[in-house]
């Protein structure tokens, strides 16, 4: 009878042994180590500042960090908000801008008497007006009609 394994085991030994640190390291962990808690201070994460043997433990990997959750009433749904006062009073004033008044519609107040809208070129809208020997326009708009077509 043979000797084996079974799936997903081995002999060999893959871990990986941490070396001793050098005093060089130690110092620079120092370094990180006060700003790291210099900076939470001055977020106000507090509860995120650590000890220099809980900060080397971190940078490894094998802590992580604190978490509070500070709840003190848990949040509830009391339905849509309502206005207290019931009816409020528009604003008016006697110098009152009003914007929204209707626009008088136009209306030609010339001497010419317009008889119609001719189509020059495309869309290129002309007006027809009557003249003094010319008393509904016809010669204006033949003119027109001939110009088109030339």
């Amino acid at each position: 009878m043979t000797m084996h394994l079974a799936r997903g085991l081995t002999t060999l030994n893959t871990r990986v042994k941490r070396k001793k640190p050098t005093k060089a390291k130690i110092e620079q962990w120092k370094k990180q180590h006060r700003l790291h808690n210099k900076d939470m201070k001055s977020l106000g994460m507090k509860n995120h500042m650590m000890t220099f043997d809980e900060y080397v433990k971190y940078i490894h990997g094998e802590l992580k960090t604190k978490t509070e959750t500070v709840m003190n009433t848990p949040w509830h749904y009391s339905g849509p908000y309502r206005r207290e006062t019931e009816d409020i009073p528009s604003h008016t004033s006697s110098a009152s801008f009003s914007p929204c008044t209707k626009k008088e519609s136009m209306q030609y107040t010339g001497e010419r008497k317009l008889v119609g809208i001719a189509m020059m070129h495309k869309s290129n809208l002309v007006p027809v007006f009557a003249d003094d020997d010319d008393k509904n326009g016809s010669k204006q708009a033949t003119e027109i009609a001939q110009m088109r077509r030339n």
